[in-house]
């Protein structure tokens, strides 16, 4: 890089850092993070709400084939549309097989509003029993009622809802029937080419087959000494699908059509969408294993082209794959554009894509505090503004993939504890997990986590599924007085989830924006509710929305501590007070 160059970029990175310091005056490193997270803890309450089911998945002490070391995610949704977050739990399976009668099966547990939940899987039409995996949500026939879509090593399922509170299996009618066995991984609804019908794009991890694959013994395959499941270096790797919705109930597959199979190879797990040049067209970003990440950046015209390694999110600072695992996406310094955050494998850090607006990314791990923690394997995360103050921090859910490594004192262990960062608005970060309580430090095998209001108090709670446990849910608690703002969208011309809308709100000064998303985290779908803190300020001077149709909304003088309902062309049809009443 030219002294020019260097020079250009230093004086930027110092009008940033001013911008932010002057928004909001702070203390600094742990002790601002402790101070900013003062008053609120999260309590682990899924025993008493009702969630007992395990998720099991794999040998719990040794494995033999990578397959069994994934672990299976989650989603937030309210599938009975009554204002209530719902959730939807992916099970697994073990090579040995189970007893009849006792065979593992996903878990949709309605809310009771009251703190508790009841298990009706068998009544919505969902005991479903295999090597399940990930789950996403969007409306994709337009019928007012979320869909649920979810992944296999093996055939995935679309479940039509019927808004009666049952699911019907419309794979095949939808065209979505594999014509062979897959590993599909990560997911997400998105209407990549804005014709208001939700598309679904699928990531693939590899083409695994148990009577060719290789096992400890036959490899041998080494961690740190140990024994453990080999791969994915060195196993042929899967192929990313996109299936473009046909706008009558079918799907067709159009990976090639689009371009999403000129690569391949690719260990893809997380799935992650967002429109980070803001063009107005969803591009996906797919954590891959051991492997460069990819970037499909939208043409517009129905193709895409992956860009992650001229746009800086492939590799690690030092020019290296990564072992990618989740994902998640906001504008975490608030200058307008989102930037991308991703889990990887232990002995590594969680890598911090720092968006620049020309259509390229910085890593920015260790100059923003992320590259502290080496010891823990991440999986599900998200960007959540914990404390309510404006800015987004990180939440993230962390368990290591080799059982074996519980003989080993260097490791953190098979069971991790979470990580939560603060973020110090000024583009750092700091490890404030032990300010939370002490079920943030509970340590559990965790892997897919999702993220929302389960309880409709005005901060946002987490649902952890676990490998061969129960899940976590982690409600969150305050003794604080806090401002905030949520939204709730329905497209018109556009998709009714209003999968791929952006909401921006300008309070003074600062500005805030966010987007509706199907995936994301690790293969979880997290509430399609939009939450903004709003820090001190007493009201939403404007929110405009930008529906993927292209047209926009604009709303002024909104006051905080609401739920405001968004229709397309209407604007606000409702709005509700929080703590909702039960």
């Amino acid at each position: 890089m030219g002294a020019m160059n260097r020079r250009a970029m230093l004086a930027q990175l110092l009008r940033s850092a001013l911008v932010i310091a002057a928004a909001r005056p702070r203390l600094r490193g742990a002790d601002a993070a402790a101070a900013g997270f003062e008053g609120i803890r999260f309590e682990e309450i899924a025993q008493a709400a009702g969630l007992r089911a395990p998720t099991l998945f794999g040998s719990p002490r040794h494995n033999k084939y990578l397959l069994e070391t994934t672990g299976c995610g989650v989603a937030f949704f309210d599938y009975d549309n009554d204002g209530w977050l719902d959730i939807f739990l992916v099970n697994g399976w073990r090579f040995e097989g189970f007893p009849p009668g006792i065979k593992p099966s996903n878990r949709l547990y309605k809310n009771n509003r009251d703190g508790t939940f009841t298990d009706v899987t068998e009544r919505a039409g969902l005991t479903r029993s295999g090597w399940g995996q990930g789950c996403c949500i969007g409306d994709f026939d337009n019928d007012g009622w979320d869909d649920l879509f979810v992944t296999y090593w093996g055939q995935n399922v679309l479940y039509h809802n019927n808004g009666d509170g049952t699911f019907t299996d419309v794979t095949a009618r939808a065209g979505l029937i594999q014509p062979r066995r897959r590993w599909n991984t990560g997911c997400a609804f998105v209407d990549y080419d804005r014709d208001g019908h939700l598309d679904l794009f699928v990531a693939n991890y590899i083409d695994f087959d148990p009577k060719t694959a290789p096992t400890p013994a036959s490899g041998p395959c080494l961690y740190k000494g140990l024994e453990v499941a080999c791969g994915p270096p060195g196993l042929r790797g899967g192929v990313n699908l996109l299936y473009h919705n046909n706008g009558d109930g079918t799907f067709t597959d159009v990976s090639e059509k689009a371009g999403i199979t000129q690569v391949d190879g690719t260990y893809g797990l997380g799935v992650l969408t967002l429109d980070y040049d803001n063009d107005g067209w969803p591009d996906i970003y797919v954590a891959d294993d051991s492997n460069p990440s990819l970037l499909f950046h939208n043409n517009r015209n129905g193709t895409f082209t992956e860009v992650a390694l001229e746009a800086g999110c492939a590799l690690s600072p030092d020019g290296k794959p990564q072992a990618g695992m989740g994902m998640a996406a906001a504008d975490y310094d608030g200058d307008g554009w989102l930037d991308i955050f991703k889990t990887n494998f232990a002995g590594d850090t969680s890598s911090l894509y720092r968006n620049l607006g020309d259509g390229t990314f910085e890593d920015r791990t260790f100059s923003a505090g992320i590259g502290v923690n080496t010891r823990f394997l991440g999986w599900g995360c998200a960007f959540v503004d914990i404390d309510n103050d404006s800015w987004p921090d990180l939440f993230i859910a962390n368990g290591h993939v080799y059982p074996e490594v519980e003989k080993l004192a260097s490791e953190a262990g098979y069971r991790q504890r979470k990580v939560v960062y603060r973020n110090l608005g000024t583009g750092r970060f700091s490890d404030a997990s032990h300010s939370l309580g002490p079920a943030v430090l509970e340590r559990h095998a965790a892997r897919g986590a999702a993220f929302g209001d389960f309880d409709n108090d005005g901060d946002v709670d987490v649902v952890v599924n676990n490998v061969n446990e129960p899940p976590s849910l982690y409600r969150r608690d305050t003794s604080r007085k806090e401002r905030w703002i949520k939204f709730k969208l329905r497209g018109v011309r556009s998709n009714r989830s209003a999968i791929g809308a952006r909401v921006e709100i300008r309070c003074g000064s600062r500005r805030l924006i966010d987007e509706v998303r199907s995936g994301g985290s690790y293969i979880s779908q997290s509430d399609l509710r939009l939450h903004f803190g709003l820090g001190e300020a007493t009201q939403v001077d404007e929110a405009s929305i930008r529906w993927p149709s292209g047209a926009r909304d604009t709303l002024h003088a909104l006051a905080p501590n609401r739920l405001y309902v968004i229709e397309e062309g209407k604007g606000i049809v409702s709005s509700q007070p929080f703590p909702l009443a039960k």
